[in-house]
């Protein structure tokens, strides 16, 4: 077993062929910041690399997954610079050809609930607590969650739950499809650990094999929907609607878009 980043944001732990990441940030509820994904870009890349490595396991805090985007990256934005630090993340979780598996505690907000549509397995606490609050915040779906969520609950429910963007439990979570079983919160993340230790005793050619084969017939799809998103998404960054809603939320205040189109 060998530790890496122990003292930061995202820490990375290697053992019995799993490499194990956890969101660290508990002060700011494990909201992600620019180089907190960079970090586990870089980590899942190398695990790609790695041919002692079978899965990669994400986990936050018992108590929080994350609260999604650091909104104080948001607000000092720069065309070209962060976006392109996120997305590639978001590629590189949905280009992995090892498993991904996920236990989610407490808050999952925003990519913390479209970056398990692209988790092989996906465990929850039962307090867990997920939400979509893209079109809250006039932004738009990141991560191919456009496509990849009506695909997988059809088109009414992915639109109330992302025009809406309101919370949902970890029970409709399982009810959609979004997780594979709920478990007490003291215990998801040892059960999801079991999980993935069970899939790196699996032969791994052929689990890669076989992920890579549910995945063919929409990678196209995934890519050039991610793509389309992103290039929304940045010009979003930019939008009054954005500007309203970022200020509301630093000033502790809805936020009024009636003056807007």
């Amino acid at each position: 077993m060998s530790a890496v980043d122990t003292n930061s944001e995202i820490i990375t732990e290697r053992q019995e062929h799993i490499l194990r990441i956890k969101i660290n940030r508990t002060e700011k509820k494990n909201a992600l910041t620019i180089a907190m994904y960079a970090a586990m870009a870089d980590a899942i890349m190398r695990a790609e690399e790695d041919d002692e490595i079978r899965v990669i396991f994400l986990q936050g805090t018992p108590d929080c997954f994350t609260a999604g985007n650091d909104l104080q990256d948001f607000k000092d934005f720069k065309p070209d610079s962060e976006v392109r630090h996120v997305n590639r993340f978001l590629v590189a979780i949905g280009r992995a050809k090892k498993p991904l598996v996920a236990a989610v505690g407490g808050t999952a907000i925003g990519v913390g609930t479209t970056m398990l549509l692209h988790f092989d397995l996906v465990y929850a606490g039962q307090n867990a607590q997920f939400r979509l609050p893209f079109v809250n915040l006039g932004l738009c779906p990141e991560a191919a969650s456009s496509f990849l969520l009506p695909r997988l609950i059809g088109h009414q429910q992915a639109s109330e739950l992302l025009l809406l963007g309101e919370f949902f439990s970890a029970v409709k979570a399982l009810e959609i499809g979004l997780v594979n079983a709920v478990y007490p919160d003291s215990e998801v993340i040892d059960k999801a650990y079991a999980q993935a230790q069970k899939l790196a005793q699996q032969p791994p050619a052929s689990v890669r094999l076989t992920k890579a084969l549910l995945k063919r017939s929409i990678s196209g799809d995934i890519a050039d929907t991610m793509t389309e998103e992103m290039k929304h998404f940045a010009e979003r960054l930019g939008s009054a609607e954005f500007a309203e809603a970022l200020a509301a939320f630093f000033e502790g205040r809805k936020a009024d878009f009636s003056g807007l189109e």
